[in-house]
């Protein structure tokens, strides 16, 4: 077997050599410098004959070069020149004369007519810049613009030019502003497009077409502006463009009848009748609000009231007086209930304690309103002349009556804090007429404070009975140290003050010693 396996393989490696083709006899070389014969004899089987030389073209149909183009439209013409022509004609002879023989070239064309040539002339731009955002706008109508703006018409002439426009504006609005010249819209359309755009693209617009004199534009802007509501940066901005262009009053009249009365009315007279309407009013949550109102516009950091003369000092007591005579009514009416139960609400009746707290809280807000603008000392005495209210206060319910010394405690307040500042015989005579009340009525004003803070009360009652001369102090300290033996915390706790008193009294008094 072994011998078998040797003999078979040794019979197919020889049939593998015979099928191999022997390599033809080496030719010798013909020198030292030549080719091996079969390299030389493959090169030249597979090298193509050389190509025909190229023909060159008549020098008439030479392009010239991109630098002497002119750019129009929809199509670039050259300029045809003569001598560059020639010299490119003779060049390209030159070139082809070494590679093979040529006929001699064409003759070139004559020259084209004057006419031919001034066919292609460059198109009128009109370059619109916006100087703020750096954008360039080059319009082509030039005609159509300059019949729509005086300020193109008169800067530039027919050929185009530069137009600047300057203002802080938005690049769409200044796009929309050139658009708008360049068509002719409707009003409806012209209506929809700033619609779609918004209040500040109308304002940017209208400031372009202003800068422009686009009367056109600006008049369908104001239009625009003059049926939708702005906020308060666009007012302003507004406010600034027609103070700018004072040239278009007659266009900007709509608009000024939003910014500017027609006939302007003191601030002094409406707020005296928006006072009255709150002090008339029924709906006690509306009247919160409706004062809260007021008074923000009242306040001394308010943008609506200048100084103290925007409020009518006689037309506001004239107001309070009506309240208090209406307080004496309803006290006049009330006078029966001297027997009622002083702790019950229903036997005082509903009605009639409604509108005491109604006129009380008008009243109130009347003399904090007269006290902010330091205008309160004529009221302070009013109340202390105050007979009748203070000779029936002790045949009222106490339910009732402790009403009243809430508007002596707003004056006890501010007497103590220094805001009014009455005579000495006038506060002397607010505190005879109020100052027992008061005592009476502390601890009803403890039990239902409505907004009064007592401690702040009890201090400006102290404050206010120091201001006093000290034979006047002593007389009403040694009054209210009585009432608060019997009533205790019932009544205003004026300790601190009274030890004032005393050590200016008998303790360190100008005339002693120590």
């Amino acid at each position: 077997m072994p011998t078998t396996t040797s003999a078979s393989t040794a019979a197919a490696a020889h049939r593998r050599r015979s099928r191999r083709k022997a390599p033809p006899p080496r030719q010798p070389w013909c020198c030292s410098f030549g080719l091996d014969p079969t390299t030389a004899a493959s090169a030249a089987a597979s090298r193509s004959p050389l190509p025909a030389p190229r023909r060159a073209k008549p020098p008439h149909q030479l392009a010239p070069p991109l630098s002497r183009r002119i750019r129009s439209p929809g199509r670039v013409s050259p300029i045809y020149d003569p001598s560059f022509a020639a010299a490119a004609g003779s060049c390209v002879s030159a070139r082809l004369s070494s590679v093979t023989e040529c006929p001699p070239p064409a003759l070139p064309p004559p020259p084209p007519s004057p006419s031919a040539a001034a066919v292609e002339e460059p198109r009128a731009t009109l370059v619109m810049s916006l100087v703020e955002k750096g954008v360039v706008l080059e319009v082509d109508e030039v005609e159509r613009v300059r019949r729509q703006s005086k300020v193109v018409r008169t800067v530039i002439g027919g050929r185009g030019g530069e137009v600047a426009v300057e203002g802080n504006v938005e690049v769409e609005s200044f796009r929309e502003a050139v658009e708008m010249m360049l068509e002719d819209e409707d009003e409806t359309a012209v209506m929809r497009r700033l619609a779609c755009g918004g209040v500040a693209r109308a304002i940017g617009i209208l400031e372009v077409s202003l800068s422009l004199m686009f009367d056109r534009g600006v008049n369908n802007c104001l239009k625009y502006l003059e049926a939708v509501p702005w906020n308060e940066s666009e007012e302003d901005i507004i406010k600034k463009l027609l103070s700018q262009y004072p040239s278009y009053g007659a266009a900007f009249r709509n608009l000024l009848a939003r910014l500017q009365p027609q006939r302007p009315t003191s601030s002094a007279e409406l707020v005296v009748e928006l006072i009255d309407s709150i002090t008339k009013g029924t709906n006690n949550n509306a009247r919160k609000e409706l004062r809260n109102l007021v008074n923000g516009m009242l306040s001394k950091s308010s943008v609506y009231i200048k100084g103290d003369k925007e409020l009518d000092k006689t037309s506001i007591y004239c107001i309070c007086h009506s309240c208090l005579n209406s307080l004496v009514g309803l006290f006049e009416e009330s006078s029966d209930l001297a027997l009622a139960d002083e702790t019950s609400i229903s036997s005082v009746g509903k009605g009639p304690l409604e509108r005491i707290y109604k006129l009380v809280d008008d009243t109130n807000w009347l003399l904090q309103i007269l006290i902010d603008r330091q205008m309160g000392e004529e009221f302070a005495d009013l109340w202390a002349n105050e007979k009748t209210l203070s000779s029936m206060h002790e045949r009222v319910s106490p339910m009732v009556r402790h009403e009243l010394s809430r508007i002596s405690a707003t004056i006890f307040i501010a007497m103590g804090s220094g805001k009014l500042h009455c005579t000495r015989d006038k506060r002397f005579s607010f505190f005879q007429a109020w100052f027992r009340p008061m005592l009476v009525d502390f601890g009803w004003l403890r039990k239902y404070p409505k907004g009064l803070n007592v401690t702040t009360l009890e201090e400006g009652i102290g404050q206010a009975l120091l201001t006093l001369t000290l034979v006047q102090q002593q007389v009403l300290f040694m009054e209210w140290f009585e009432a608060f033996s019997g009533q205790g915390r019932e009544c205003p706790n004026l300790m601190r003050a009274f030890q004032v008193w005393w050590r200016r009294s008998f303790v360190r008094s100008i005339g002693s010693s120590s």
